[in-house]
């Protein structure tokens, strides 16, 4: 079994855990909630099912079930806070204790560069950025960004992106990008990614007011779904999204970056089939 360390989902712990057992004896949900104390023949499985959440004080007697000590319990611990967790805040900060008791410990913590890549618009912008200005200081780089950048930071960006695997140091500050994109587990990333929309979200209120309609292209439609017709607009925008980074790929004269957003959200509430009088 992997260790605990390159998990960012405690059901599919549970689950894991419940096989690996099960290889070597015979064991069952149930076997597995006496063990770990619960009355319930079935609390587990409802838990691994995501009907149920388990609670700080229960992830405590589960850890100790699965025989984990010490940093291992106090790491599933923090990972069940993450699993449960509705607030970005407290995702946030479990996520920040994981990786901290796995850094102590020298164990990998999947999805971390993934998460600093999303911290910031500045990571994707200059790693799009970089490569078209060879020879470029930090300082030549900050001054092309129309948000503001400090030369510092495009500094400590660029060297965060050639230690991640984002970009490639070809010579002096020259720089070319790798193959390598930015992926990792829907529920490590989703706060993260939910943070580096609101931010491209205010960069587009800006470009609103900054940008004459020659130099940005915005418009918009308000229409009337159901659960059939969203889920096939936003097949829609995925492919959109291929075909745009098909052209980008293609396209060999890059002067500069800009970001597209597809905005597709709901402005009611879903209305129940009833009769107003």
């Amino acid at each position: 079994m992997k260790s605990i360390f390159e998990y960012n989902d405690y059901r599919l712990y549970l689950q894991d855990y419940l096989d690996e057992r099960k290889r070597y004896e015979k064991f069952s949900w149930r076997m597995f909630c006496r063990e770990a104390g619960f009355s319930s023949p079935n609390f587990l499985k409802l838990v691994r099912d995501g009907a149920w959440n388990l609670s700080k004080v229960k992830s405590g007697q589960v850890a100790r079930a699965m025989g984990l000590v010490e940093y291992e319990e106090e790491y599933f611990r923090q990972l069940v806070i993450f699993g449960n967790a509705v607030d970005d805040d407290v995702k946030n900060a479990a996520l920040a204790e994981m990786q901290r008791i796995a850094s102590e410990h020298k164990a990998r913590v999947i999805d971390k560069d993934a998460l600093q890549y999303y911290e910031s618009w500045k990571y994707p912008v200059i790693r799009e950025l970089a490569p078209l200005m060879p020879g470029a200081t930090p300082r030549d780089i900050a001054e092309e960004c129309k948000e503001y950048v400090s030369a510092e930071e495009v500094r400590d960006v660029i060297d965060f992106l050639v230690n991640a695997g984002f970009l490639k140091k070809e010579g002096d500050k020259i720089y070319s990008q790798t193959d390598q994109t930015v992926i990792g587990s829907k529920d490590a990333l989703s706060a993260a990614i939910r943070a580096m929309h609101k931010e491209m979200a205010g960069m587009a209120l800006r470009a609103v007011d900054r940008y004459s309609a020659k130099e940005r292209f915005f418009t918009g439609i308000t229409v009337g779904v159901d659960e059939v017709a969203y889920d096939k607009i936003v097949d829609i925008i995925k492919d959109s999204c291929k075909r745009i980074v098909a052209v980008v790929g293609a396209n060999k004269k890059t002067n500069q970056v800009c970001r597209v957003n597809f905005q597709f959200f709901p402005v009611t509430n879903k209305i129940k089939e009833k009769k107003h009088a």
